[in-house]
């Protein structure tokens, strides 16, 4: 099953900038990368399930994409992000 409303709910929280935010950049990447974690999880039991694979590439591209936004506009809060999402090695 994808992310709960829950889940989610407690992402935007943990990653928000104000009270009220849920659609800056931290908050989309944390969420992206939530589905993208989930979607690695589900490739390793169906194999040739190649029509998610194509919106998994979808996702990995909409995540580099607003990363490279954020680095370009707020280096400190990109480099904070990946920290705490642990996306680079």
């Amino acid at each position: 099953m994808a992310i709960t409303a829950a889940q989610k709910a407690q992402i935007v929280t943990d990653f928000q900038r104000a009270k009220s935010d849920t659609g800056s950049p931290e908050v989309q990447v944390a969420l992206i990368t939530a589905r993208i974690t989930y979607l690695t999880d589900h490739f390793k039991d169906n194999v040739k399930d190649h029509h998610s694979r194509r919106g998994l590439l979808r996702l990995v591209s909409r995540r580099r994409k607003l990363l490279d936004y954020l680095k370009r506009t707020n280096d400190a809060s990109y480099r904070t992000l990946i920290q705490r999402l642990e996306i680079r090695k």
